[in-house]
């Protein structure tokens, strides 16, 4: 059927608003299986955002935002039909599904394949910005800004091409530091002569190459991966974290986020998840690890009347530990919590729960539930079935508890100095919040949300505003006072 929707006859005059800040969808694992997948995904997002502006929210606001899908799997060839026909038919169904979708995590740790993948969502979002402006001549003259939402592998393909990791460089640093380590074993003279000497011409070799580069970059400036700048790189049911931790990104001592991600790359990253989405991970331990005891910011539900600022939200602990009297090192080891999600909070208002959030959790259990189902109802099925989901959480925490010695339990209770009020000393607070978690809804399965919790967050209500909060947010801030510090 075809609704025209006008109210009003248009005029010559009336034009659509200039769009002053894009954002770049970026899809993950799947694609292969159902092309096209991203366009429809962007589409619910582009209609959540529209659906939040009728509630009022933004709808005042100068900035125009335009959601622009990147798909960049299907442009790519990578081994053609090699892995399908070495496939064997029995289950063919699942195991066509598990080649359009766990194949291309295994594609990016190869070596082969890896440097295809990145090239190919580099030139993409290249090619898609270039298009932008060319049809939009005034973006980049006033001061048109870019965002990048990212689901689940993409994160880390958009974050490899921002940063400019290249694993072949990290293999050519280990290689140097085996070179350099002396040999243990019994050596003649003339054997140690020639290696001496050849640790000499080795070092010559580098130092000749290093100035070679050197040349080089001061006459041919070097072309940065992306042609603009990102101001907010949103990582959705993320994996990125315990990619960074298996590549030795350890816990600082400041609390910038340059320990990840360079502010001069991105102003701000931003990590969203569903405490049930078993793909995604905290990125804030990795900066302050005490933060692994302090909850991830809690994302409001789109209809909460008056909500409090994020930049106004304290930290608070998971387990605030009791006040430091006269405790044994015996009893100290049960107030090192490890916990991954928050608790579930006090629910004041009627949120959309993260399995009836509509079109995407469906085609999500579709695609992928059928093949993971099994595996994710052992992984969750610990707990006994007879305990109800909310009054278990506690239960669950506690079997995951790690043994701590007591060594640990003195670093844990002298860096986590706790205050009466259960906030954490502002001293020792990131710069800006990282981790934030999307609330569970009221009636809520816990091990269905876990099927269908990784592939809802496109249509969801309350992603969608987030997301509209903080690409709002310069406008926020000019307008704010100069005694209020940004998030």
């Amino acid at each position: 059927r075809l609704h025209r929707g006008y109210v009003e006859e248009a005029t010559l005059g009336d034009k659509p608003s200039q769009t002053t800040h894009i954002v770049f969808v970026v899809h993950g694992i799947g694609q292969k299986m159902d092309q096209g997948r991203i366009i429809k995904n962007t589409a619910m997002m582009r209609e959540a955002d529209k659906k939040n502006r009728r509630k009022g929210h933004f709808s005042n606001h100068a900035t125009h935002v335009e959601f622009l899908p990147v798909e960049w799997r299907s442009k790519l060839t990578l081994d053609g039909d090699t892995v399908d026909s070495i496939t064997p038919d029995k289950v063919r169904g699942l195991r066509d599904m598990l080649n359009s979708s766990a194949m291309d995590i295994m594609y990016y740790t190869s070596p082969l394949y890896r440097d295809e993948l990145v090239k190919g969502l580099q030139q993409e979002l290249n090619r898609l910005y270039s298009l932008f402006c060319s049809r939009n001549p005034d973006f980049e003259e006033k001061g048109g800004k870019v965002s990048i939402v990212s689901h689940s592998l993409g994160c880390v393909i958009t974050y490899d091409i921002m940063t400019g990791w290249n694993p072949v460089r990290l293999y050519e640093q280990l290689l140097q530091k085996e070179e350099e380590l002396p040999d243990a074993r019994w050596m003649g003279y003339e054997e140690r002569r020639l290696l001496d000497e050849l640790y000499l011409t080795k070092r010559r070799l580098r130092e000749i190459e290093e100035r070679l580069c050197g040349l080089k970059a001061s006459s041919v400036t070097q072309t940065p991966a992306l042609k603009f700048k990102v101001e907010n790189f949103f990582c959705m049911g993320s994996p990125l974290a315990v990619f960074l931790a298996l590549r030795g990104i350890r816990p600082g001592n400041t609390g910038s986020q340059d320990h990840i991600l360079p502010r001069e790359i991105c102003n701000r990253l931003l990590n969203i998840f569903h405490p049930t989405d078993p793909v995604a991970y905290r990125l804030e331990p990795l900066i302050l690890k005490h933060y692994s005891n302090i909850s991830p910011v809690q994302i409001h539900w789109y209809n909460t009347s008056n909500p409090l600022p994020y930049e106004h939200m304290k930290p608070s602990f998971l387990h605030p530990a009791k006040e430091p009297t006269s405790v044994s090192e015996n009893e100290g080891v049960s107030t090192v919590p490890s916990p991954v999600t928050s608790p579930v909070l006090s629910r004041r208002h009627y949120g959309e729960s993260i399995t009836n959030i509509g079109k995407a959790s469906i085609l999500g259990a579709a695609s992928i539930g059928k093949g993971l189902g099994g595996m994710l109802f052992s992984r969750f099925g610990r707990s006994s079935a007879s305990q109800p989901s909310e009054s278990s959480k506690d239960s669950l925490e506690d079997e995951k508890k790690p043994a701590a010695s007591p060594a640990t339990t003195t670093v844990a209770t002298q860096t986590l100095p706790h205050s009466s009020s259960g906030f954490l000393d502002s001293a020792l607070e990131l710069d800006h919040r990282i981790d934030f978690e999307l609330r569970e809804g009221l009636v809520e399965s816990r091990y269905w949300s876990a099927v269908t919790s990784h592939t809802a967050y496109w249509s969801s209500l309350d992603v969608a505003l987030f997301l509209l909060t903080f690409m709002h947010k310069h406008e926020h801030n000019n307008n704010a006072k100069p005694s209020l510090d940004p998030v």
